[in-house]
C-alpha cells in the first residue's frame, strides 16, 4: 500500500521567510540537527550529538561479550537521545522561536535495521533480550551474513528470478534480507518474538510521528521492493523454510513516498524536541538520496558522490536501465518521476583513518603539530608533492569490502609496489587514488550501461581536501562540483521537511530554491589525467584478478581468520 501526499495546514508561506524546518541526519557515529529558512535554504544553527555506544563492532556494550568478526552493531536509544539533545541545541543556537518550525524530517544510513515489536518497541529494549546480540541494530557495515548473501544471490540466479537484475546482479549482505535471514538461522527467538523488521530510518520516523510508514527508498534499494512486490514465498522458502513468510509477516506496512508527510509531531515528541506538536514529519529517507536535491543535482546525468565514511553514488535517470554491480534501481528512489540509481563504496573516509592511525610514525604527528596541521592535511601536501605515479604504488580500496560493481564484503584491501624506501605519505596517496579509481569503476560501468554520467557532485567531509578532489576530477576525467554546504544530508532532510510541510509543490522545486552547489571547482589536468590512465589500467588488472575469481586469497584469509575465532 502506499500513502497519499498529505502537506501540514501548518506551512507558511516561503517569501515571508518566517518559516523554518528541521533536517537531521544520523551518521555513523552522532546525529546532526539543523535548522533551516523555508525561503532560501539559509542555515541558522546546527547542533551534533555524539552516539553514547558509538558502534559495537568488538563488544556488546550490555554484558561485554565479544563479537564476532565483521559485526556492527547500535543502540537505538542512541538515535532518540538525538531527538532530545542535538534538535533543542540547534533551535537554541538558531535564535528562532520554535514555533515557526513548520516541519521536520530525518535521514539515516542504509541498510541499518532492526528487529522491534508491534508497538516500536526495539527487541533490545525488551526485558531479558539485552544480552542479545541479533535484538540489537545491525549498522550499514554488519558484514557478517554474507553466506546468507552468497545464497540469496545464488538462489536469484538458479531460479531466474527478475528482480536480481535490478541489482546489479547481486543483493549484498549488508541489506535487509541477509541480515533478516542471519537472524533467522543464529538467533530464532528473536526472529519469531520481532513483529517488524524495520530500517532505522522508518523506525525514528515512528518514533516523531507515531506511524509506522517504510519509506520509497529503503524499501525499494534494501528491501529488494520491486514492481510493487517484494520476493516471492517459493523464493523466500528455497532460502529456508522458515524465512517463506518473512516479506508477508515481517515486512508489512505502508509504503510512503519521499517528500510526503508520514504523519504530525506527537506529543512526546514534542516534549523531546521542543518543537510544536502537529508539525509535518517527513517520511523517511537516506542519508545520500536527500543530499541530491541539497546539491541542485537531481537531474539526469548528475550523480552525487557522499564522500565520507564510506561514499554513496547516486544519480537519477529517465529510462531504466540494468547496470552491473550497481545497489539498485528505483522508481522515486531519489525524487518522484524519475528512476533513482545507487552504487558505492563501503570505505573511502575509514580507510584513510584507519591508516592514519595505525600505519604512521609518531614523527610524522609530531611534524603536523609543529605545522598547525592535521595529520591528513600534513601527510596530504608530503603525498601531492610528487608527480602523478611517483611512488610506484597500486592500492585496492577494499579494506570494508566492494559494494560496487563486484558487491562483495569478503574482498580486503591491498597495498602493492612498497619498498624499503616506501614513505607513509606515498601510501596515504595511493590509498586516494585507489578509492579514487574504485569510483571509476563505477563511473564507467553506469556510461557502458546506458546511464551516462556528465557531472560529478561531490558532497561530505571529504570534498574539503582540494588535492584529493583534484585527483578525482583527473582519474574520472569529469568536472567536479561541489555542494556549498557543509551539512549535505541535514540540508536535503530539511528541504524534504518543507515539502512535507507544503511550503513547496515537490522537491525538485524546494531543492532549486534551498540547495546550494558550486559548478565545476575542479577541471581534469590533462597532463594528469593521463599519467593516471596508466595507474588505472593496472588497478582493473588487479581489480579483475582479485576481485572476478583469478585468486581467491582475499577470501581464503578471511575464511581462515573466523576459523581462529571460534
Amino acid at each position: 500500500m502506499t500513502l497519499d501526499d498529505g502537506g501540514s495546514d501548518a506551512a507558511h508561506d516561503p517569501s515571508t521567510g518566517d518559516a523554518h524546518v528541521i533536517g537531521i541526519d544520523f551518521g555513523t557515529l552522532s546525529g546532526r540537527a539543523l535548522v533551516v529558512r523555508v525561503s532560501d535554504g539559509a542555515e541558522l544553527g546546527t547542533a551534533v550529538h555524539d552516539y553514547s555506544h558509538a558502534v559495537m563492532d568488538s563488544t556488546l556494550a550490555a554484558t561485554g561479550e565479544k563479537l564476532p568478526p565483521e559485526w556492527a552493531l547500535q543502540v537505538p536509544d542512541d538515535y532518540r537521545d538525538v531527538l532530545r539533545e542535538a534538535v533543542p541545541a540547534a533551535v537554541k543556537a538558531a535564535g528562532i522561536d520554535p514555533s515557526s518550525v513548520i516541519g521536520i524530517a530525518t535521514d539515516f544510513t542504509a541498510s541499518t535495521p532492526l528487529p522491534v515489536l508491534a508497538d516500536g518497541t526495539p527487541l533490545c529494549e525488551v526485558p531479558g533480550f539485552e544480552g542479545r546480540k541479533h535484538a540489537y541494530v545491525k549498522l550499514w557495515k554488519h558484514h557478517a551474513a554474507q553466506q546468507q548473501a552468497d545464497r540469496i544471490n545464488a538462489a536469484a540466479h538458479e531460479r531466474g528470478e527478475s528482480w536480481i537484475s535490478r541489482y546489479g546482479g547481486f543483493i549484498s549482505s549488508e541489506w535487509e534480507f541477509a541480515k533478516a535471514l542471519q537472524l533467522l538461522e543464529e538467533d530464532r527467538e528473536i526472529y519469531d518474538r520481532m513483529d517488524h523488521w524495520v530500517e532505522a530510518a522508518d523506525w525514528i520516523i515512528w518514533q516523531l510521528s507515531g506511524t509506522y510508514v517504510r519509506n520509497a527508498c529503503t524499501n525499494g534499494y534494501k528491501a529488494i521492493y520491486q514492481d510493487d512486490a517484494y520476493p516471492s514465498r517459493e523464493y523466500l522458502g528455497a532460502l529456508n523454510p522458515d524465512f517463506a513468510d518473512f516479506a508477508e509477516t515481517k515486512l508489512t506496512g505502508d509504503i510512503g513516498q519521499l517528500g510526503h508527510a508520514a504523519g504530525t509531531l506527537t506529543a512526546e515528541a514534542a516534549e523531546w524536541t521542543g518543537l510544536p506538536a502537529g508539525i509535518a514529519v517527513a517520511v523517511g529517507n537516506v542519508d545520500a538520496h536527500v543530499t541530491a536535491p541539497a546539491a541542485k543535482a537531481v537531474e539526469p546525468g548528475q550523480m552525487v558522490a557522499i564522500m565520507g565514511t564510506s561514499t554513496c553514488h547516486v544519480m537519477n535517470g529517465e529510462q531504466l536501465a540494468e547496470v552491473p554491480g550497481m545497489c539498485g534501481v528505483v522508481p522515486g528512489g531519489i525524487v518522484e518521476g524519475l528512476y533513482g540509481y545507487e552504487a558505492g563504496q563501503s570505505g573511502v573516509g575509514d580507510i584513510f583513518a584507519w591508516y592514519v592511525k595505525n600505519q604512521v610514525p609518531a614523527s610524522y604527528y609530531a611534524d603536523a603539530e609543529s605545522a598547525g596541521q592535521s595529520i591528513h592535511e600534513h601527510l596530504t601536501d608530503l603525498g601531492y608533492a610528487e608527480p602523478v605515479g611517483a611512488h610506484g604504488l597500486i592500492a585496492l580500496d577494499w579494506h570494508s569490502g566492494n559494494r560496487s560493481v563486484l558487491v562483495n564484503t569478503e574482498l580486503s584491501g591491498m597495498v602493492l609496489g612498497a619498498t624499503l624506501t616506501t614513505r607513509p605519505e606515498q601510501i596515504y596517496r595511493a590509498l586516494h587514488e585507489a578509492t579514487a579509481f574504485g569510483t571509476r569503476v563505477i563511473v564507467e560501468t553506469f556510461n557502458a550501461s546506458g546511464v551516462p554520467v556528465t557531472e560529478f557532485v561531490v558532497a561530505g567531509g571529504l570534498l574539503k581536501n582540494r588535492d584529493l578532489m583534484q585527483a578525482y576530477s583527473d582519474i574520472l576525467r569529469l568536472p567536479i562540483s561541489t555542494i556549498a554546504s557543509d551539512q549535505g544530508p541535514a540540508l536535503g532532510s530539511a528541504i524534504h521537511a518543507a515539502v512535507a510541510a507544503g511550503a513547496y509543490p515537490d522537491v525538485r522545486a524546494a531543492g532549486e530554491a534551498m540547495g546550494k552547489v558550486n559548478r565545476a571547482v575542479y577541471t581534469p589536468n590533462p597532463a594528469s589525467a593521463d599519467a593516471y590512465d596508466a595507474l588505472y589500467a593496472e588497478y582493473l588488472h588487479l581489480h579483475d584478478y582479485f576481485g572476478r575469481g583469478g585468486n581467491d586469497v582475499m577470501k581464503r584469509l578471511k575464511h581462515i581468520r573466523r576459523e581462529a575465532h571460534q
